[in-house]
């Protein structure tokens, strides 16, 4: 597919305005979202927590720029950019209400000089706990390393009887006792 008559200069122009048609609210996560929180991390796609029906909403005009439907679960999707130019993008889908609760407690970070909200710290990790405890060998190796440097460089009391509940709710008592060890 080609891209349509509107050029974009960045891949981030491209999501600003699709999702900003479509109505629909999104969260960055993954590796831009880690970024945010002075940790260094190259990424070599896009991730946005998003509601399934908000997807539905962007889906088709995406597609229509260029991006092809790869896989698609209950719970995920990912589309492929055809050409250098578009990077892969992953949608994790969650209800209306834990998105509002996310977006309200989250960050304004500006990348290309677009505007889009990337989740609390705390949020971030527990996003990152849950995909590791319900992927764990898939999940760790990346996940685990990003937890421990987030908290290390935010200085994050991993002690704080508010930390363990979200280790505790999102991840299990192994991974805590993990993060405990490592940092």
């Amino acid at each position: 597919m080609k891209m349509s008559q509107k050029q974009y200069s960045t891949i981030f122009h491209l999501f600003s305005d699709v999702f900003a048609k479509a109505g629909a609210a999104c969260v960055l996560i993954g590796g831009y979202a880690v970024n945010y929180y002075k940790l260094s991390r190259q990424t070599a796609d896009v991730d946005f927590l998003i509601a399934k029906e908000d997807f539905e909403k962007i889906s088709s005009l995406l597609e229509k720029e260029g991006f092809r439907k790869d896989y698609e679960q209950d719970v995920f999707a990912r589309l492929s950019g055809s050409g250098s130019h578009l990077m892969d993008v992953d949608f994790m889908f969650v209800d209306k209400d834990t998105l509002d609760k996310i977006i309200k407690e989250g960050k304004e970070a500006s990348i290309a000089r677009q505007k889009f909200i990337v989740p609390s710290l705390n949020h971030l990790i527990a996003l990152k706990l849950h995909a590791i405890k319900y992927n764990p060998g898939i999940r760790e190796y990346k996940d685990l390393p990003d937890i421990i440097q987030l908290i290390r460089i935010n200085k994050l009391d991993v002690r704080d009887a508010g930390f363990k509940d979200i280790c505790l709710k999102y991840g299990t008592e192994e991974l805590y006792n993990k993060i405990l060890e490592r940092v």
